[in-house]
């Protein structure tokens, strides 16, 4: 497993973030060995990341969406105000994974009363972002290529999408996205829970 990327500064929303993955844990009684086994994540990252001594990166996430039963954007939505109707695109929260050179953008805030919302993806040339599991299986996503072009491995099939192209699907398994051109892919990920 890569190793996360070390904090030198107390990130606000790292804060909040390790403090809620140290709440979902304690709801559920596990210790800090039990989400290791469950998650595949070291006892050591986890309890660096529930400190806000790493920033986690994409893949550690989802890990602990998949154990938690949550997509990436309803944990983080947790960590941020009650989302409002309108989110102008000044207030829309990104995080950025650096170690991979993925940006996520909430362009739609999530709601528990929705089961759809919409994420801006971009991806840094050769950035390759892997995921082992969906947060919730048979999760569906549209993902349409604003700019550049992105490769999508889902169900052992991969796809290249370029600028305009669109790819439904069900994510029941790995999936992995890779920025295959010369310059960054942006990309629209509509998510909708099964």
């Amino acid at each position: 497993m890569r190793s996360e990327e070390t904090v030198t500064t107390l990130d606000p929303v790292d804060v909040r973030l390790g403090a809620r993955l140290a709440e979902l844990r304690t709801e559920h009684g596990w210790s800090l060995g039990e989400l290791a086994e469950r998650s595949g994540v070291s006892r050591s990252t986890l309890s660096r990341a529930e400190r806000a001594e790493i920033s986690p990166t994409a893949s550690l996430l989802n890990r602990l969406c998949g154990v938690y039963g949550r997509t990436m954007s309803q944990l983080l939505s947790e960590v941020e105000a009650e989302p409002a109707l309108l989110v102008r695109a000044a207030e829309q929260p990104v995080w950025e994974d650096r170690a991979s050179g993925f940006v996520r953008r909430s362009v739609s805030p999530p709601h528990t009363g929705l089961r759809g919302e919409l994420v801006e993806g971009r991806l840094r040339p050769g950035a390759d972002l892997a995921y082992g599991r969906p947060p919730v299986p048979g999760l569906e996503q549209h993902i349409w290529v604003l700019e550049g072009a992105l490769d999508v491995t889902a169900q052992d099939t991969e796809h290249h999408l370029d600028a305009g192209d669109c790819l439904r699907l069900r994510v029941w398994g790995p999936t992995r996205f890779r920025c295959s051109g010369p310059d960054d892919v942006r990309y629209v990920l509509a998510v909708v829970l099964p």
